[in-house]
């Protein structure tokens, strides 16, 4: 588990950093196997901490040139409860809206030539991830833990890009 954790970092800086010229975004993971709630399942795992650094690095992309973002996630808490169910093969997300919001714990670092310009350490949540209106659709996965982000984004380190805002 620990090194597949790794290659997900290492492979997440480099598709990070390639994936706009002026900006780089690089997002690290500490000790996952230790956060609050993610899926138990190996390939799910992989894929909900891949489909959160997709999301850094499209919001990261919209930076200005010389700009660099990085992120270590230090938990995570996914909206919602695993339920197993045997008959899918899978554990099943039940969303209730009680004490079961999304939230995040992370430290961060935006840095230009070098030199800081914010850094921090921050605690994401969003007690009321049901009863607002989100940008994604349905059908989107982690469309809570997303909107969740991207509140934090807009607020701590600039605009969002136009493929996200609403």
């Amino acid at each position: 588990m620990k090194s597949l954790m790794q290659k997900m970092a290492l492979a997440g800086m480099f598709a990070l950093a390639a994936g706009s010229a002026g900006a780089a975004v690089t997002v690290s993971y500490v000790a996952p196997d230790k956060f609050t709630d993610l899926p138990f399942v190996p390939w799910e795992r992989e894929e909900t901490l891949k489909q959160l650094t997709d999301h850094f690095t499209k919001l990261g992309n919209s930076l200005p040139p010389g700009q660099d973002l990085r992120v270590e996630v230090l938990d995570v808490d996914l909206a919602g409860r695993a339920i197993p169910n045997a008959r899918a093969g899978r554990d099943i997300r039940v969303l209730r809206g009680q004490a079961d919001w999304p939230r995040m714990q992370l430290r961060f670092s935006l840095e230009q030539n070098g030199q800081v310009l914010k850094s921090g350490e921050a605690q994401l949540s969003d007690m009321n991830y049901l009863d607002h209106h989100t940008r994604y659709f349905d059908s989107e996965p982690l469309r809570y833990e997303k909107q969740m982000i991207d509140d934090w984004f807009e607020k701590t380190i600039g605009p969002l890009p136009r493929n996200v805002r609403r």
